[in-house]
């Protein structure tokens, strides 16, 4: 008898979607969430990243976990660390949200955590989404109602991802041990820059929208106007030199060898979120 699958962020940008298809395979599952309330038919239990009091409640009684960071967080390893530790001490598998990119590099954070994951001793996989594709519904929207997407971008492309294939990614990473030991890159159909999904965006809500691109200065001085605290303002900057230098403009099979389904192109996400766009 199979053990809960633990959903951390269980009420945020991937954890909603994954939690509705671990549903529909037919899982025991535990929401977590700050507040812990219950999500679809999961049970909800209350979890912080912050306050490791609520670590064993949450893992009472499960045999695999989804970890990811919430946004607005830059404490990466301090955070996730000690999640990954007392996952491994319980021997839960774990799958790992990480981020694309970041085994260029075993200094960055992500790659730390991964790296501390691949050595713990328990079943893992790792999933390397690229940029979301839902940015642009949340990140981007308040640009999008003035018309202007303004990012540090340069002419960089990226090949955005769906987040309903990294939900999809992580419920069959989470329901088959196929994938045990492995670290997945998954990325969207193409490459676009932020110029081209802007027309795509533009097209489908029938009003201009122009991409700027703009300096790094800048765009933090537009996130803390719009009151996001300064360390994550530069925090996201600093994450499109990457875009800049081509380096997220790959794009890999893993979403349809996971999934055994090709991914969402930016077309069908915006063509599926254009009332929420356009709202």
């Amino acid at each position: 008898m199979a053990g809960k699958i633990l959903v951390l962020g269980a009420t945020g940008t991937v954890g909603t979607p994954l939690v509705k298809a671990l549903v529909a395979k037919g899982e025991k599952m535990k929401a977590a969430s700050r507040a812990g309330k219950p999500v679809e038919s999961a049970e909800g239990v209350a979890f912080d990243f912050a306050d490791p009091s609520t670590f064993a409640p949450a893992f009472d009684g499960v045999d695999r976990a989804y970890v990811l960071l919430p946004g607005g967080n830059v404490a990466i390893t301090e955070l996730l660390l000690p999640v990954i530790e007392a996952a491994a001490a319980r021997k839960v598998k774990v799958v790992f949200q990480s981020v694309f990119g970041v085994d260029a590099d075993d200094g960055i954070p992500y790659r730390q955590v991964e790296i501390a994951l691949e050595k713990s001793g328990t079943p893992y996989v790792v999933l390397r989404p690229n940029w979301f594709s839902d940015n642009f519904r949340t990140y981007w929207k308040a640009g999008i109602d003035h018309g202007r997407i303004a990012v540090p971008a340069g002419e960089g492309k990226s090949s955005f991802i769906d987040v309903r294939d990294i939900a999809e990614s992580a419920a069959a990473a989470l329901t088959t041990s196929r994938f045990d030991g492995k670290a997945f890159n998954l990325t969207g159909p193409q490459a676009l820059s932020y110029a081209e999904a802007a027309k795509i965006v533009s097209d489908a809500i029938g009003k201009p929208v122009a991409y700027e691109a703009v300096s790094d200065e800048t765009f933090i001085g537009i996130l803390t106007g719009a009151g996001v605290p300064n360390d994550y303002a530069a925090f996201l900057a600093s994450i499109f030199y990457p875009v800049r230098e081509g380096w997220t403009s790959a794009v890999t099979p893993d979403v349809e060898t996971l999934t055994g389904k090709p991914p969402r192109s930016v077309e069908t996400y915006v063509r599926d979120n254009t009332a929420a766009l356009k709202a």
